[in-house]
């Protein structure tokens, strides 16, 4: 990768409000002119082929969700959690990382350069200083007290082993910090996952099945911690954080092991498709089986011109560098390269 990155710093004083993501396909139709049905859309790194959900009885649209229904102890089996009230079950991911900063005190805050953009500006809201992450460091700072790591990171696919982050984590312990991982995109990598050390306090793992399932609309998602931070979580957030009809999709996927074995094994064929045609263009790439990224000083340039040919991809604008999720079938691949055959000419 290039040396870019070091100059990149985290983006502060960012209102929640204004940070942008992947999948704004009509905000790309407005810009470009392209009808939205046109559009071939690398944005996410969600899975384009989710996994099939099968029908919601009438009975799960005509209740209240039932906190009863073992959907928390289904989560700690698929994730690896200790058990169910380690488990809190969230409208998202999304829903926990604008909630937790409140419920933790206020200190300084490391995050990485790069890293999932929603993490600076809810913590700076709750009155945390935000300062740079160094994920080469193996001791923490003194003044750090809390630390946010995705892992694998969203979107220069690095990873952090398990050895290191619990180090950090018994650094962190000993000035009652917390440690916080986003493992949004772990499901591909399930033994990397620290889930299983969720019963420590000051560390909390976030999970969601929208990426590796293909689920995003259902805006489900779990915060893996101690009990009494679940306790705190669950007060703050309220009652019926995640929809019956969304508990029904996630529970059959979580249950589904041979889909999860088989969309694995094909998820990483198509991953490593998808590398090879861009180091084919002369684009180092670094990549988890969900997307690809690069900082080539070209990438700016090509998701441009790409956007021009209705190919929506990830453009992170600070860097310089670009995202690429994976097409979902044999015309979207033959589309994409195409146009990028195309836009590089």
């Amino acid at each position: 990768m290039s040396d870019r990155m070091a100059a990149y710093k985290v983006a502060t004083g960012t209102p929640l409000n204004a940070v942008t993501h992947g999948g704004n396909l009509h905000e790309a139709a407005a810009r470009y002119g392209i009808p939205y049905a046109q559009w071939l859309d690398l944005s996410t790194g969600i899975n384009p082929h989710g996994y099939p959900v099968p029908p919601v009885p009438a009975d799960v649209w005509r209740r209240l969700p039932d906190e009863g229904d073992g959907f928390a102890a289904c989560a700690a089996r698929y994730y690896g959690a200790p058990d169910a009230a380690h488990v809190l079950p969230v409208a998202g991911s999304q829903a926990a990382i604008r909630a937790l900063p409140s419920l933790l005190p206020c200190a300084r805050v490391g995050i990485a350069p790069l890293t999932y953009s929603e993490y600076a500006p809810a913590f700076e809201q709750a009155g945390h200083e935000v300062v740079q992450l160094d994920v080469s460091w193996d001791s923490l700072p003194e003044p750090l007290t809390h630390v946010v790591v995705v892992n694998p990171n969203n979107p220069t696919a690095e990873h952090l082993n398990a050895g290191k982050l619990l180090d950090w984590h018994a650094q962190l312990s000993a000035r009652n910090g917390t440690l916080l991982i986003d493992e949004a995109f772990a499901d591909t990598l399930p033994s990397a996952s620290l889930a299983a050390n969720t019963h420590r306090d000051g560390l909390i793992v976030l999970r969601s099945p929208g990426k590796f399932f293909g689920l995003a609309g259902a805006r489900a998602g779990f915060v893996l911690a101690a009990p009494a931070l679940l306790g705190a979580l669950r007060r703050t957030l309220g009652a019926w954080t995640v929809s019956g009809p969304a508990r029904h999709a996630v529970k059959a996927a979580f249950e589904d092991e041979v889909w999860q074995q088989q969309m694995r094994t094909r998820l990483a064929a198509e991953s490593a498709r998808l590398v090879s045609l861009l180091h084919a263009h002369g684009f180092a790439t670094r990549s988890t089986p969900l997307f690809a990224w690069t900082d080539d000083a070209r990438a700016a340039a090509l998701h441009e011109a790409l956007a021009r040919r209705g190919v929506w991809t990830r453009l992170f604008t600070a860097s310089g560098s670009v995202r690429f999720g994976l097409p979902a079938n044999d015309a979207e691949w033959a589309r994409f390269e195409e146009s990028l055959r195309e836009a590089l000419r």
